[in-house]
């Protein structure tokens, strides 16, 4: 577990010989264990941000620190799991694709080790009748309990998370954003994750930022203190969603 400090960071993109300014001096601040959930109009930087945080992109100016030191590249300490149902190895099994990147990471050379390490994971999912499953035999939601398991696996300091139920129906978004609260409170990593959908941020979300439009900027930020489980059809989540709502800008013209 950590605590995250991302310091006035900007990022900027070449685009037909023009500046393109993404982010402008963004600054987050989470303890560990915090659950951000980040709101934002499409296109406004919100992936842009995750992916300095994981060490994908470099900003132009700014730093994000973990405990205090400074990031430096993509490392096993910080993870991205995506919105794509396609993130796993299509030749690996489910118990294949969690082992790999253990066995990557140097977690353990003993095969017998690394295999409990599986085993507990998919149990942990509802996914061990799977594990010699290959990822076209499984259903999106299934795949992306399998993003899950192989993250937390590694034991993250910070665990990141690019609109991953964004492409899953209503029932199934549901029922992983149930399972996803329920993994957060039992191992307590410090998750950001992104989501268009103001009531899953509020589901989810300890704390909540919203962007403005891009350049992105932290148009407004707040504690979620509405007691677990949340229900939409109370007076505090209602409340909560209208602010938050009025808070996002999609006008662009």
């Amino acid at each position: 577990m950590s605590s995250l400090q991302v310091n006035n960071i900007s990022k900027s993109y070449q685009l037909d010989n023009k500046e393109l300014n993404v982010l402008n001096d963004i600054s987050i601040s989470l303890d560990s264990g915090d659950f951000l959930t980040i709101l934002g109009p499409s296109g406004c930087g919100k992936s842009t941000l995750i992916r300095c945080i994981c060490g994908m992109e470099t900003p132009d100016s700014g730093e994000i620190l973990i405990d205090g030191k400074p990031i430096d590249g993509i490392g096993p300490e910080r993870l991205m799991v995506f919105q794509d149902f396609n993130q796993l190895f299509p030749w690996k099994t489910v118990e294949e694709n969690i082992v790999f990147p253990l066995k990557l990471n140097n977690v353990s050379n003993n095969k017998v080790e690394l295999n409990e390490i599986a085993e507990e994971f998919m149990d942990i999912v509802n996914l061990k009748q799977f594990r010699n499953a290959y990822p076209n035999q499984l259903s999106g939601g299934m795949r992306q309990r399998v993003a899950i398991a192989r993250s937390l696996a590694l034991n993250p300091k910070v665990l990141l998370m690019d609109e991953p139920f964004g492409a899953l129906d209503a029932q199934t978004r549901a029922i992983l954003q149930k399972e996803l609260y329920q993994l957060w409170e039992k191992f307590k990593t410090t998750i950001i994750f992104i989501t268009h959908n103001v009531q899953e941020a509020i589901i989810l979300g300890s704390k909540i930022i919203v962007l403005g439009l891009m350049p992105a900027t932290v148009k407004f930020e707040t504690t979620n203190t509405i007691p677990y489980p949340r229900m939409p059809e109370t007076k505090e989540f209602m409340s909560l969603w209208k602010e938050l709502y009025g808070h996002l800008e999609t006008k662009r013209f």
